[in-house]
């Protein structure tokens, strides 16, 4: 019998019972987290009516322009998910430091750091936005969590998942079993399994990165580029279509469902900051997503979730996506 029809609550309650030594506690998490993005996604649909589109007038730890949706997002996270008892701390793209657990409620087992909302820039033109979270486990006997319990690799990881705010809201999930995608049934107010055991072509005829950086490009990434754009008549002898939504989950949901490449790779111009998307809740949560689904994430010098994270905002390059391809720029940048 196919899963698909099941809701994301079935879903999770049937693959906690295939742990017997379950205590339940991922389950209650991951139903908080679903119940933000529901949230999120009903603010998401109505904010230019209720007037919360637009920009707040400050600025977040990286430096970088918040819009309304950015704040109001973040604090729907940290509501549903600071007193329901299955986080010991957790950290938000919004926020400088660590966000504890109030002293009144209960505490649990785990740590998330997420970004409530990317690619908020594109809310006031109408195009997909969402939110990423990835889910680790807190170590024992550790009362007051700091800085340093989130100082795990990407392989620790033990969830992590993203939803897409567009035309439909879909949550894409992995416990490290396989991905999953669900649908936001608003009719009913349930995500439904609609994309079972999803899985990226090896292969790919289509790209993403932001043209618009190439000039600061490193060599292995100019070559790799220059031989999509020539398209049949070069040395790849096929060709090539660029995509570019400027949405971290839209880009990787594309390439989850129909294959492709997608690029924030290092350059010149952010070098001081070792890259443009975040290690903890961006880059490590999508690499395990898009390894689970058959692809590859790498910096295009090392596997993401190697690499061991030295501050909670950190930033890495990002090459991820359908294996053949990505294994090509790797081997650009060996050959430099």
């Amino acid at each position: 019998m196919s899963d698909i029809g099941k809701s994301i609550t079935q879903f999770i309650i049937e693959q906690q019972r295939l742990h017997q030594n379950s205590t339940g506690e991922m389950s209650g998490l991951l139903n908080d987290i679903v119940s933000a993005c529901k949230k999120i996604s009903h603010l998401v649909n109505r904010s230019g009516i209720i007037g919360i589109d637009g920009v707040a007038g400050s600025e977040n730890i990286q430096g970088e322009k918040q819009k309304k949706l950015d704040i109001i997002t973040n604090d729907v996270m940290v509501d549903h998910l600071n007193w329901t008892g299955h986080l010991a701390a957790m950290a938000s793209e919004e926020i400088e430091n660590i966000i504890q657990i109030p002293a009144n409620k209960p505490k649990g087992q785990y740590l998330i750091a997420f970004d409530p909302l990317d690619g908020s820039s594109n809310i006031d033109i109408n195009l997909s936005v969402g939110t990423i979270f990835s889910i680790l486990r807190c170590p024992e006997d550790i009362a007051e969590p700091t800085v340093e319990h989130f100082m795990q690799q990407g392989t620790k990881q033990v969830c992590a998942g993203f939803c897409v705010y567009g035309p439909t809201t879909m949550m894409i999930l992995t416990t490290g079993q396989g991905v999953n995608g669900f649908t936001l049934d608003r009719d009913v107010g349930e995500f439904i399994l609609t994309h079972p055991d999803m899985m990226i072509p090896k292969d790919t005829a289509e790209f993403a990165i932001n043209m618009s950086n190439q000039r600061f490009w490193e060599a292995p990434v100019q070559r790799y580029i220059d031989e999509c754009l020539q398209g049949e008549d070069g040395v790849r002898e096929k060709n090539f279509n660029m995509r570019w939504v400027a949405s971290m989950v839209a880009e990787v949901y594309r390439v989850l469902t129909r294959g492709g490449i997608f690029m924030y790779p290092l350059d010149n111009k952010p070098t001081t900051q070792g890259g443009k998307l975040r290690l903890l809740y961006e880059a490590n949560p999508m690499s395990f997503i898009v390894e689970q689904a058959g692809g590859i994430s790498s910096t295009g010098y090392e596997r993401i979730m190697d690499i061991q994270p030295e501050s909670v905002h950190q930033r890495v390059p990002v090459v991820l996506g359908s294996k053949n391809e990505v294994e090509r720029i790797i081997s650009y940048h060996k050959k430099t």
